[in-house]
């Protein structure tokens, strides 16, 4: 049978005692990353072997994978924090596992998403997850234009080194919307950044500080009119946001 198993975001008690069962008794881990799975391992005395199985190498390994599932062995998938699956490796031998008529599941746990929208204080009815979106400044611009007008609560993850740039893309988008930026959710060094977009790039660490960790940034849906700020139209900046990216133009010449 095959198992995608959540591991915890980062304090390591966040995992479920099913989980630790099933890690125990597979006859094989899949692990994005068996250096950071071997952290959680030894945290809870588990000896079961590690195969190392990312995005890199899972079109070529999820085919080995699934002939020891057919072959009658237990497999459990890991990535480095979180469900297997979600903006990570996960996807591809679950639909596979469908296709070769192999027993899989799924246990409940650890994830990045709710806890964010939760801690966000905006309303958590309906949300659109969009995790991590395109690199480039212009890409990435091209696909928040696609939730400009979504009444839904917005979603996304993103890399520590891109969250200020990130943050000026969807000023430029959405306008100056309640947005909240959460950091190490579950870790010793947990934060939130809570108000108008414009504030959170003001208050966040400067980018010259260089931010760690895990970041989910969610965003007010445009449904949410109370909390929405300026023009949502991305040809027609309202006067703080030109004003915010003219400074920072101003900046960057100096």
């Amino acid at each position: 049978m095959l198992y995608l198993v959540p591991t915890p975001i980062g304090n390591l008690d966040d995992i479920t005692l099913r989980g630790l069962d099933v890690l125990k008794r597979a006859d094989l881990i899949a692990a994005e990353d068996t250096r950071h799975t071997a952290k959680l391992l030894n945290h809870y005395a588990i000896k079961t072997p590690q195969q190392s199985y990312h995005e890199h190498n899972e079109q070529a390994v999820t085919p080995k994978l699934i002939e020891r599932l057919q072959a009658g062995e237990t497999i459990a998938v890991v990535t480095d924090a979180g469900t297997p699956g979600i903006s990570d490796p996960g996807y591809r031998i679950m639909r596979a596992a469908i296709d070769a008529g192999v027993e899989a599941t799924v246990l409940p746990g650890a994830s990045a998403v709710v806890p964010a929208i939760v801690l966000s204080g905006l309303q958590v009815s309906s949300f659109t997850f969009r995790g991590f979106l395109a690199r480039k400044s212009g890409r990435r611009k091209n696909e928040m234009l696609a939730d400009q007008d979504s009444p839904h609560t917005l979603v996304f993850y993103e890399a520590p080194s891109r969250v200020h740039e990130f943050l000026r893309d969807a000023l430029t988008v959405y306008g100056d919307r309640d947005v909240a930026v959460v950091n190490d959710i579950s870790k010793m060094y947990e934060a939130a950044w809570r108000g108008p977009i414009s504030k959170v790039l003001e208050d966040l660490p400067s980018e010259d500080q260089r931010l760690k960790g895990e970041f989910a940034i969610v965003l007010a849906g445009s449904g949410e009119k109370a909390r929405v700020r300026g023009q949502q139209d991305v040809n027609t900046k309202p006067k703080r946001v030109r004003r915010h990216l003219r400074d920072k133009q101003d900046q960057e010449a100096d």
